[in-house]
């Protein structure tokens, strides 16, 4: 059963749609990666499904919750991370996380702020102000923050954003553990390789939902699979003879590689590898092309910049 549901969920600001039609269903466990271009509506979503604003018409489900009713009982089962901190700057991290802490019922505070402290290597520096902090100790801060009450869903709005690399690798490690522990992410990001490195499936929005599926499902729907063959170099008789071959599709040379379409990668490959090799051809590399999140993502946006164009 899906722990986070929405339902043509949508939210207008006077007249200008951040997001409308949404609908998706997310499994326990699930990192899900949420992506688009600046004013897709990402924090707009995000913001919903955590009940701080109600949907203009739709509605959502998380964790079994009405998002836009009983907001209280919605917080104690989700975690959110948003862009800016909220801590109170005068205040030591151990009493900051007491606090918010304090928000929330049958939790053992003291347990539950040694626990997360430690899970995020800020137990030794706990009594430090968290003015003395640097952006990357109060990114972990904050995650302790959202966490604290093991909440069975976390909203996560760029966390690695601004964060040098090594804190950065901190973040998505506990990420990683996170969903190991069956608690579902939705990640909101600009980190591509990020994205593809967390997240079971990824959403692509601008404004509406671009996609929904796994990045790899999202690259063999939006590019033909392309085997490239490398050559010491390219005699003119293997490329009339390779133009003979009933299963390419397409062929082209691209500096000493001949980039191929086959009509059955994996039975025609190593047919026509031995047919170059027949043919005197000496190969240096033989892989299949593969396309980036990156370029999945562009070639969306693309796709949906075209269609607005069409119907403007």
């Amino acid at each position: 059963m899906a722990i986070i549901e929405t339902f043509n969920l949508s939210r207008y600001f006077g007249k200008t749609a951040a997001i409308e039609g949404l609908t998706l269903a997310i499994e326990p466990g699930e990192v899900l990666g949420f992506l688009g271009p600046n004013g897709a509506g990402k924090t707009t979503t995000i913001r919903m499904l955590a009940g701080i604003i109600s949907p203009t018409s739709g509605y959502a489900l998380v964790a079994g919750q009405r998002t836009d009713s009983n907001v209280e009982k919605l917080h104690e089962s989700i975690g959110l991370l948003t862009e800016s901190s909220g801590f109170y700057e005068n205040l030591s991290a151990v009493t900051n996380l007491e606090y918010y802490a304090g928000f929330y019922p049958n939790i053992d505070i003291h347990i539950q702020v040694e626990k997360y402290l430690r899970m995020v290597g800020l137990w030794e520096r706990r009594e430090k102000v968290v003015s003395a902090y640097s952006k990357g100790m109060k990114q972990r801060l904050a995650l302790a923050r959202a966490m604290v009450h093991e909440p069975k869903v976390l909203f996560l709005d760029e966390p690695t954003a601004g964060l040098d690399p090594e804190a950065a690798r901190d973040v998505r490690d506990m990420i990683k553990g996170m969903s190991r522990e069956g608690r579902t992410v939705f990640l909101s990001t600009h980190n591509l390789a990020e994205a593809e490195s967390l997240c079971h499936r990824i959403a692509v929005v601008k404004t509406r939902l671009l996609a929904l599926d796994t990045a790899d499902n999202l690259r063999k729907r939006l590019f033909q699979r392309r085997l490239a063959v490398e050559l010491v170099s390219i005699p003119g008789q293997l490329m009339e003879q390779l133009r003979r071959l009933f299963f390419v599709r397409f062929m082209e040379p691209a500096g000493n590689k001949i980039l191929f379409e086959l009509d059955d990668m994996e039975k025609n490959r190593p047919e026509l590898v031995e047919l170059i090799v027949t043919a005197g051809g000496k190969i240096i590399s033989v892989q299949e092309e593969r396309h980036s999140l990156e370029d999945v993502y562009l070639n969306l946006l693309q796709e949906a910049n075209n269609g607005d164009a069409a119907h403007q």
